[in-house]
């Protein structure tokens, strides 16, 4: 099963209003995720309450498109052809493997260790796959800001416990943390595949996340779905459907049609800011120095990611005439203050 569908390279410059300024808007929205989970019941399972957003959500984004790309294309798009169905069977299965395995690393090694595996090693799954699967090398701006966002996201995360003595690490939560990020990178380069072969942004999302919906709706209930009756629940499982994932991956979806996936996993890194900061704010939390170092490191790597390489940008002059016929046309004329030879 092919999935080549962009260039060889995995630095794209593209204008950030249209790719990367959508991505760290849903990455922003993702960053709430963290604490409003933490207003739920005491008694509802982990990946119950991530469970329950991907249902609700997921159904919300299918069922708000109304161009279905198993149906029919229209004018606006094409219908999914049958031998591209795995693949986007492939793409529901990684997001519902996503909060199956990301929330009970949380719950077996904590928050920081898990978000700073998961976070850190999507990037990196990324772009192992681009490279695997397309052929794409990395080139030198995208991994300079991606090691730059990952050092600095790690250091932010685990400052606390870097300057006050952390516990060991539970193995078996560091696997369920790589599987999350193995599964989001999967998911963000399945999803940006489907859409540069030229179908809507939003089927795409609505397709792959009303099925994953559908495949973990018995998490809910095996969990006891009791939590849920109460009005705190209900909140909870209300505002992860219709924020962090509703309107987080319309905007996903829009930025993966206008910029790479491979850098997408890197902005996504801004979630773990944004968590921190909510954490400070909102929850009383107090960062160490270590933490803000590497919160500037993080900002910074994400900065380089977003704006347009300034030597990639042409003069209007430039982009009209060939660098070759410039030159001779530049030749022929004479300089100023100065006569043409006779």
């Amino acid at each position: 099963m092919s999935v080549t569908t962009r260039p060889a390279v995995l630095d794209h410059h593209v204008n950030p209003l249209a790719g990367p300024v959508p991505v760290l808007a849903a990455a922003t929205l993702w960053g709430t995720t963290g604490t409003a989970a933490s207003f739920a019941p005491s008694a509802a399972p982990a990946a119950a309450i991530g469970a329950a957003g991907l249902v609700l959500g997921g159904s919300l984004l299918f069922l708000t498109d109304l161009r279905p790309i198993l149906r029919t294309g229209g004018p606006r798009g094409r219908a999914l052809p049958r031998r591209e169905w795995p693949l986007l069977l492939l793409g529901a299965v990684t997001v519902a493997g996503y909060p199956l395995s990301f929330y009970p690393a949380v719950a077996r090694s904590g928050v920081a260790v898990a978000t700073v595996i998961t976070l850190g090693s999507a990037p990196v799954f990324a772009g192992l796959l681009a490279w695997l699967l397309q052929g794409a090398r990395p080139a030198r701006r995208w991994t300079v800001g991606t090691v730059a966002a990952i050092a600095g996201c790690a250091v932010l995360v685990l400052g606390p416990e870097l300057t006050g003595g952390g516990a060991g690490m539970d193995v078996l939560g560091v696997a369920l943390a790589l599987v999350a990020g193995l599964s989001y990178a999967a998911y963000t380069m399945v999803g940006g595949n489907l859409i540069a072969r030229g179908h809507p942004s939003g089927a795409v999302m609505g397709t792959m996340f009303g099925t994953a919906g559908l495949l973990v709706l018995p998490v809910v209930f095996a969990g006891g779905p009791s939590w849920l009756l109460s009005a705190r629940g209900a909140a909870v499982a209300v505002y992860l459907a219709l924020v962090p994932t509703y309107a987080a991956y319309r905007l996903f979806g829009y930025g993966l049609r206008h910029t790479t996936a491979t850098t997408a996993t890197v902005l996504s890194l801004a979630e773990a800011a944004v968590a921190a900061l909510l954490g400070v704010v909102l929850l009383g939390e107090r960062l160490p120095a270590l933490s803000w170092a590497g919160l500037a490191v993080l900002t910074a790597g994400l900065a380089f990611l977003t704006l347009p390489a300034r030597s990639r940008m042409l003069p209007a002059r430039s982009r009209t005439f060939p660098a070759r016929s410039r030159m001779r046309f530049d030749r022929s004329r004479p300089a100023e203050g100065r006569r043409p030879a006779s």
